[in-house]
Order: C-alpha cells, then structure tokens, then sequence
C-alpha cells in the first residue's frame, strides 16, 4: 500500500504566499515552513539561555517545518481574509482540521502518532506553538523587509503592521530577536560580509 504523506508534503513548493500583494520574489509554504522552524529553533533557543527556560528547541523547529502543510490542501488563505469575522476564523479551523486528518490517513498507523501534534496541538506544546507563532510573523516580518529593500512599495503597511503585532506578543525572546538579529536583513549581502572580518 503506499502512503502519500511525503509526496503530499513536496507539493508545499506549490503554494505560494503573499497571493494578494506583488512581489518582486514568490515565496511558497516550503520556503516560509523552512524559515518559521529555523526561527522557532532559535527562539526557544534563546529563551533558553537568555531568560532561564526549559524549551524543546528540535520540537519547535518540528512544529515550525509542519505547521502550514494542511495548505496543501486548503490553500494560503491571505490574512484580511482569514482573520476577517470570528466565523471566518471558526470555519476556517475546521476546515484545516479536516485537511490535517487528511494528511494524517495518509501514514501509516504506526506512524502517525508522531505526526499527529503537528496538525492538532498538544496542550504540552502550548508555548511552543506560541514561539511558531511568533516565528510565522517574524518569517512575514522578513519577507516585507526584503521586499521593500527590492524597492517593493507594496510592502510598506505589511511591515508596519506586522513590527507592530511582532512587538506586541510581548515575549522576551522575540524582542531579543528583533533586537539583535533582524537588522542584518535590512544589509546587503556585502554590508553583512563586511562586519564579519
């Protein structure tokens, strides 16, 4: 019998981003997912260092690489669309629930269970998929950095708006984040090699 899972999760490569807005780059789920688990890692990381907690860094970069794959199947629904009422919100979770159990029926059973968190939370994992979270707005934070560095003017209120929802999750790992290593992105690649040596 086969299993489609993995198959399923390549075709992330199809699904762009940022459906509304022109980009000067497409970005696809693949991409952003790669990104929002290197984040995720290092958040938990430096939660862990810097502020005394007692994260699972590998289990955020986990959540972080799986935590859009049901947009295979639902598609990337924008923001102002999905956050538009509370019934929007509401429909739109049971149809992403739909999709991860989808994708789960797609292992096989012994190794489900180990996918399973990754589409339906775990109350272990309540912090955790609030540093996904903020590693999602920190991914989108980045691509409209990039894009306004590309001389992409679309980008300008989506930067605002998302620094701003960023910096009001109030955690002190993201701050420390935006703080200390966002600013390399507004460099050139020239400008970052050029304050290593």
């Amino acid at each position: 019998m086969s299993n489609h899972f993995f198959a399923m999760h390549s075709r992330m490569k199809y699904i762009n981003r940022w459906a509304l807005m022109r980009n000067t780059v497409s970005e696809n789920i693949s991409e952003h997912s790669n990104d929002v688990a290197v984040i995720a890692h290092a958040l938990a990381v430096i939660k862990n260092v810097r502020f005394g907690g007692n994260l699972n860094a590998e289990r955020a970069a986990f959540l972080g690489l799986y935590h859009d794959m049901t947009e295979i199947i639902t598609g990337d629904m924008p923001t102002p669309v999905k956050y538009h009422s509370e019934d929007m919100r509401e429909a739109f979770q049971e149809v992403e629930d739909k999709a991860g159990r989808k994708l789960l029926a797609m292992l096989p059973e012994d190794m489900s269970k180990y996918y399973e968190s990754a589409f339906f939370k775990a109350q272990d994992d309540e912090y955790l998929w609030q540093i996904v979270k903020a590693a999602d707005k920190i991914s989108a934070l980045i691509k409209c950095i990039e894009e306004k560095n590309a001389g992409n003017n679309e980008f300008g209120k989506a930067l605002e708006s998302t620094r701003a929802a960023t910096e009001k999750m109030n955690m002190p790992e993201v701050q420390v984040f935006l703080d200390e290593f966002l600013p390399s992105f507004y460099l050139s690649l020239d400008e970052q090699n050029e304050s290593c040596f």
